[in-house]
């Protein structure tokens, strides 16, 4: 199984609608689907969603680097050296959506060749996951709207609210219809995406304290050393580190700062294998986690789930796995369904990916 090529092929669908939060909005999903071909004929594949105002990487940076960086660094090289391709992608800083599609798609090789799902071989825990549904800006009406329709169409109850705007009331008024309407047996939690300041955000948590919020993600920036460990000492809730935990370093640090009281794991910026670091450190510590998702497409939402329903922690919680939801079209030849506010693992050997030629010829941004 020795890789013979690397394929970094940028496409871009659109979503229905702007998907708005404090740290920027999504109106076309500018994506990268990620091929590693071996010479026994087996493909392994992944997809890397750019983040420019996260991670600083875009859908051209992220093809350069694989084109002209890592491919030839992992050529020859077979799909069970993940250790020694790491060793040679970490020599360049940065770039983790790119490293994690990479390392994705190495396990769907190795799950094509042993035959076996990719979730069975990273721990097989079971074969769904809850699935979380993320509620981006809109006046509250809306929101709420938003929030009734999944519910009634696919039996989603838990609802990651995007909050950071500025009066902060507004959000707030927005968390509190959103309770009114949805009942107690829902589970809500709000995400900040750093768009707030510490006091900000205390007060915000006051005014929310008699709404029953599962998690408290990112309210303020992490770079606000002594104002988030201010804050997260207060929060009434776990306070989740997102945007700040982009290697299991970074969660070490957060951590033992005070800075953060659980940790979102996606796979889109830690692969599988760097993830699996993430959560055994967490296990360790005895700190929750969460399945974020980073906005992907239908491909990227396998690689959660497969990942998520792996492992009991991970499963413990709803995942982040509805945002294709929101995507006009994707590559894949059978669209994923979520049923019951559950998302099923594909069957099959590897990650079960299997892409529509045709879709991927018409959305396809390098011909």
């Amino acid at each position: 199984m020795k890789i013979v090529r690397v394929e970094a092929i940028p496409f871009a669908i659109p979503y229905a609608k702007p998907l708005r939060f404090a740290s920027g909005e999504m109106r076309t999903a500018d994506h990268v689907l990620v091929r590693v071909h071996t010479d026994e004929g087996i493909v392994g594949t992944a997809e890397a969603p750019p983040r420019p105002y996260t991670y600083g990487e875009t859908q051209e940076s992220i093809v350069v680097v694989i084109d002209k960086i890592f491919a030839s660094q992992i050529l020859g090289l077979t799909a069970l050296e993940r250790e020694v391709v790491h060793e040679r992608l970490d020599r360049t800083v940065g770039n983790p959506a790119a490293k994690s599609a990479i390392d994705m798609a190495l396990w769907d090789i190795v799950g094509q060749a042993a035959g076996m799902p990719v979730s069975g071989l990273l721990g097989g825990y079971t074969d769904r996951m809850k699935v979380c549904h993320m509620v981006g800006f809109a006046p509250a009406a809306e929101m709420v709207a938003e929030a009734e329709r999944i519910r009634d169409l696919h039996g989603i109850t838990t609802f990651k609210i995007k909050v950071g705007r500025r009066p902060y009331g507004d959000d707030v008024a927005a968390c509190r219809a959103l309770r009114d309407t949805l009942g107690p047996d829902a589970d809500l939690y709000v995400d900040g995406n750093r768009g707030w300041s510490p006091s900000e955000s205390a007060r915000a948590l006051r005014a929310m304290d008699d709404l029953d919020l599962l998690f408290a993600e990112e309210l303020c920036p992490a770079d606000d050393v002594l104002g988030r460990r201010w804050l997260v000492e207060r929060c009434p809730v776990p306070f989740i580190a997102d945007e700040s935990v982009t290697r299991a370093a970074e969660v070490t640090r957060e951590l033992l700062a005070g800075s953060a009281t659980a940790i979102s794991i996606k796979t889109a910026r830690t692969g599988f294998t760097a993830s699996q670091r993430v959560l055994h450190e967490c296990e360790a510590l005895g700190v929750e986690v969460v399945m974020g998702n980073q906005i992907d497409g239908q491909i990227g939402t396998l690689c959660t789930a497969a990942f998520g329903a792996a492992h009991r922690t991970t499963a413990r919680h709803a995942g982040e796995l509805s945002n294709f939801l929101g995507m006009t079209d994707d590559l894949l030849t059978e669209p994923l369904t979520i049923e019951d506010g559950t998302l099923r693992v594909r069957d099959g050997h590897g990650l079960g990916i299997d892409i529509d030629p045709e879709k991927l010829a018409r959305y396809r941004r390098d011909r």
